[in-house]
């Protein structure tokens, strides 16, 4: 069938300007867009044949060719319509702005930078537990897990060796398609293609066109000094291959501290309870408490020490990450009652029992007196 005559086709005069051109090729791809057309091969020929008219006629040097010669200056290999996929043949066309006005970033400039997050290869999680002195003095660990990577033999385009992805022809290269709902137009990552814009027509042999493969990795990462439990690391480029020579994915440590045996933590600052006799408390004494970096410390305990109290030790919890300072150590004392007693031991707490007056228990003295208030109303 012979082709109708390109200004026909768009419905403009031969002296039609670029914004005429423009403006009626954009209601025609508008009407006419297989997304908005699904199965329809009339509409889809209409928005070929729509396509193929303002390539030519929008390119200065192919519209003066036209109008010399018609459609003969394109036979024969001279710059004709080369498909509807990608818009193939019109390389010097810019369709972006067209489709820009009514898609978004339907095509165009960036397109590629769309693919490249389609396909960009997934973040991986690593789970790593470590114990609190670790996380007090950082450390050098080699982790190995299971990820992908890129196919050596197709260098990550899924092809074989020798060939080249072809366009996608359901998506025309772009990567989306959109469709109507309504008022609504949707933008979606085209199902063939994956948002890729391209297919696999000759896939490499060793990943089966997928561009990567199935590997263990081995890697040394360094946990800075002050981690938290929960604290996230993220390793960029560490996680997963991506596709089509899209980036990789990150991969992200989870840290774990464990529990430890003496010492609780809140943020930088570290807690532990040092068990004191009875007669320690009353007295006073000095004891010597152990610190994370595995040295240790003297406190003065004062006479008339109670239960709970609590002393501080500065700069000896956790370190800040990535700064110089530390947190404290806070200890409290914990008085223990003596639960099993010899005579001797009994016949001296009696006598002082006896002898012990109120200056030497001032919160009983204090008890009393609130209680004796409260009886007489």
């Amino acid at each position: 069938m012979a082709k109708r005559d390109y200004y026909d086709v768009l419905g403009v005069k031969k002296n039609a300007s670029p914004e005429e051109l423009k403006s009626a090729y954009r209601k025609l791809a508008v009407k006419f867009h297989p997304d908005k057309n699904p199965g329809d091969k009339v509409a889809e020929d209409k928005f070929k044949e729509a396509s193929e008219a303002y390539g030519i006629l929008s390119d200065k040097s192919k519209k003066e060719n036209y109008d010399n010669f018609g459609h003969a200056a394109f036979e024969n290999g001279g710059g004709g319509r080369g498909g509807f996929g990608g818009f193939g043949g019109f390389s010097n066309t810019d369709f972006s702005d067209i489709f820009e006005d009514f898609f978004g970033d339907f095509g165009g400039g960036r397109q590629s930078s769309r693919r490249s997050s389609n396909n960009r290869g997934s973040d991986l999680r690593y789970d790593l537990s470590i114990s609190l002195e670790e996380a007090y003095a950082g450390k050098k660990q080699n982790i190995q897990f299971s990820t992908t990577e890129k196919c050596n033999t197709c260098k990550g385009n899924g092809t074989k060796p020798g060939f080249t992805p072809d366009r996608c022809s359901y998506c025309g290269g772009n990567g989306r398609v959109r469709s109507n709902q309504g008022f609504f137009t949707v933008q979606q990552t085209c199902p063939q293609c994956s948002g890729s814009g391209e297919e696999i027509t000759n896939p490499c042999n060793d990943c089966s066109g997928q561009g990567n493969k199935q590997a263990s990795k081995k890697i040394s990462v360094t946990i800075p000094k002050g981690v938290d439990d929960g604290t996230r690391i993220r390793l960029a480029g560490k996680g997963e291959a991506g596709t089509r020579g899209a980036a990789n994915g990150d991969l992200y440590l989870f840290i774990n501290v464990e529990s430890h045996q003496l010492f609780k933590r809140s943020d930088v600052n570290l807690f532990f309870e040092f068990p004191i006799s009875l007669a320690d408390a009353a007295l006073g004494t000095t004891i010597e408490i152990p610190t994370i970096d595995g040295g240790k410390a003297k406190i003065k305990i004062p006479d008339g020490t109670q239960n709970g109290k609590q002393f501080r030790l500065k700069g000896k919890g956790m370190p800040f990450m990535r700064r110089g300072d530390f947190g404290d150590l806070y200890v409290q004392v914990k008085t223990e009652v003596p639960i099993s007693l010899n005579k001797e031991q009994k016949e001296l707490l009696e006598k002082f029992r006896q002898i012990e007056n109120e200056r030497s228990n001032p919160s009983i003295k204090k008890f009393f007196q609130k209680a004796k208030n409260f009886w007489k109303n």
